[in-house]
């Protein structure tokens, strides 16, 4: 079974303060995943995406560590840490794999927990 895996985001799902066109832009693109995983199945291909929580990198470290919001978001994560990249490697290993080949149209949540917390912390 061929794959396509695709980089979806937290902003899929909720709003993000500040970032409305991205959030856009996400939620339709995982809706495009969904569709198209549905419409290709047939031809042995699946489409799936990943959707990542917060997680710091090189990029990003200054703003999590150093900020407010940083702060918020971390206390957001009922792991009570930021994701390492690694875990969003661990979701598309096992999307390729042959454990995923009657997956198809689906978007994997890797985010320590972010959108099961709620609004209330």
């Amino acid at each position: 079974m061929a794959g396509i895996i695709n980089i979806a985001s937290l902003a899929s799902f909720v709003s993000l303060h500040e970032v409305a066109a991205y959030s856009a832009s996400k939620a339709g693109r995982s809706l495009f995943d969904e569709n198209t995983g549905h419409r290709v199945a047939r031809h042995g291909i699946c489409v799936n995406a990943i959707a990542p929580g917060v997680f710091r990198t090189d990029l990003n470290a200054a703003f999590l560590d150093g900020t407010a919001r940083g702060q918020e978001l971390l206390m957001r994560t009922p792991m009570r840490r930021f994701g390492k990249v690694e875990g969003t490697h661990w979701a598309a290993i096992f999307l390729a794999s042959d454990a995923a080949s009657f997956v198809t149209g689906h978007l994997l949540v890797v985010d320590g927990g972010f959108l099961a917390s709620g609004v209330n912390q």
